[in-house]
């Protein structure tokens, strides 16, 4: 995604150490923080069902200082969208920092070759993709969130690299671990560092052919590329890869249905009018968003929140907190396709199109300063996600126009591991 420097001389920079009297005294004596522990934050009634604990912090400590996990967790619209938008402040770190490995590869997405390339994959292949996976469905009962979902992203990362069937399940375990490994958990690091040196050498035969004979593909247009600070290798090529994120696109596809199939009002809606798929998508996001939270990190130490967090302190922005701010929307924690207090156009941090908040959701990056994405340039990773996610749902409903969820079923979403996406993962359908 494209960055851009935003002009902070009208800001004054604050003396390192510096203590207004409300954060001195709130540091000296202490806070009472009893409606909520640290450990409930790492539970798992927190990872089924994090929203009842997230309002508690909104409503009584928007800036909480979780002593446990080390890090202080925000929570109101407002304050999320702060942390996002203000780059002389805060700093998202790549996902290989987590790996320790910085100088393992460079993440080459900023160049216009690989973002065309993998714009016009994605293009290419959803509808293709999409018909795949409802092959598989049987006359009857389906799995949407198995069958549907969760094949998807899978399926179109192998179109977009363009390597064989069994290169590209060997990628998908490699990939996922990998992914997993880039979160908080210490314990999965490991693995997900071993899985990124195994990928490495599954793509390293294939990125030397394509240097030599180029095509169409992800891998081509890395491979292709001119860089001033040195020919481009299969570590920077994986690293790219593991920026990118598939993973959010199952998360949100999933979300999507659920909230359709146990909301049969917005689901008629749909039915009688596929214009409003989109519109379903957003509000998704914005109710039930797949990543609950992103970490930012303080670049100096400085004071924000009626606190003073030092350097290099984490903030744990709550998108999922931030979406049911009832400051920001009404009846927030209903899901209501085409809300009127709702952004209908692409979030882009703290931007707003039209007045109106914009749901968080991953992929979020910088505030746009334009109106729209320049015609010479591809679609954001955001709006590529959207558009396969429609185009697919789309497809979906044309396909099985009455379906409804299987008797007997009560699907809800989770967490399979604590810190990874908040979703569907069970979601039988007739």
């Amino acid at each position: 995604m494209e960055q851009y420097e935003a002009d902070f001389e009208d800001e004054p920079t604050p003396e390192p150490g510096y203590r207004t009297f409300e954060v001195y005294q709130r540091e000296r004596v202490g806070e009472t923080t009893n409606l909520i522990k640290p450990r409930q934050l790492i539970s798992d009634e927190y990872a089924g069902n994090p929203y009842p604990l997230l309002e508690v912090l909104r409503e009584n400590y928007p800036c909480y200082r979780d002593w446990l996990s080390n890090c202080f967790w925000i929570t109101r619209y407002n304050d999320v969208t702060s942390v996002f938008s203000d780059d002389q402040n805060f700093e998202t770190r790549p996902k290989r920092w987590y790996f320790g490995s910085m100088d393992y590869g460079r993440d080459l997405w900023k160049h216009l070759p690989v973002q065309w390339a993998y714009e016009r994959k994605i293009d290419e292949n959803i509808g293709t993709v999409t018909e795949e996976a409802m092959s598989s469905f049987g006359d009857t009962k389906v799995d949407i969130a198995r069958n549907f979902a969760a094949r998807i992203p899978l399926a179109l990362w192998q179109k977009i690299l363009n390597i064989s069937l069994k290169d590209a399940q060997e990628f998908a375990i490699l990939y996922l671990q990998m992914q997993r490994g880039a979160r908080w958990d210490p314990k999965f690091r490991q693995k997900g560092l071993q899985s990124m040196e195994e990928l490495t050498v599954l793509l390293e035969p294939i990125f030397d052919q394509r240097r030599q004979d180029p095509d169409d593909d992800l891998i081509s247009a890395v491979a292709q590329l001119e860089l001033p600070d040195g020919v481009p290798n299969v570590k920077d090529l994986v690293v790219t890869i593991l920026e990118l994120d598939h993973e959010t696109l199952h998360g949100g596809l999933s979300n999507l249905w659920f909230n359709l199939l146990t909301n049969p009002e917005e689901m008629e809606k749909v039915t009688n009018d596929h214009r409003l798929m989109k519109f379903a998508w957003l509000e998704t996001l914005r109710y039930s968003t797949p990543v609950i939270s992103a970490d930012r990190f303080a670049r100096q130490e400085v004071e924000r929140f009626g606190r003073l967090i030092p350097k290099g302190g984490l903030l744990r922005c709550s998108s999922a907190s931030a979406n049911r701010d009832p400051r920001q929307f009404d009846e927030p924690n209903a899901f209501i396709i085409g809300r009127k207090d709702l952004c209908q156009r692409e979030p882009r941090g703290q931007y707003r199109a039209d007045g109106l908040p914009s749901g968080i959701a991953f992929g979020l990056g910088k505030p746009s300063i334009h109106p729209a994405v320049p015609k010479e340039r591809p679609r954001s990773r955001y709006a590529l996600i959207r558009d396969a996610a429609v185009t697919a749902s789309l497809l979906l409903l044309e396909e099985r126009p009455t379906l409804k969820i299987a008797d007997g079923i009560e699907p809800h979403l989770t967490c399979s591991q604590l810190g990874e996406m908040h979703t569907c993962w069970e979601l039988p359908a007739c």
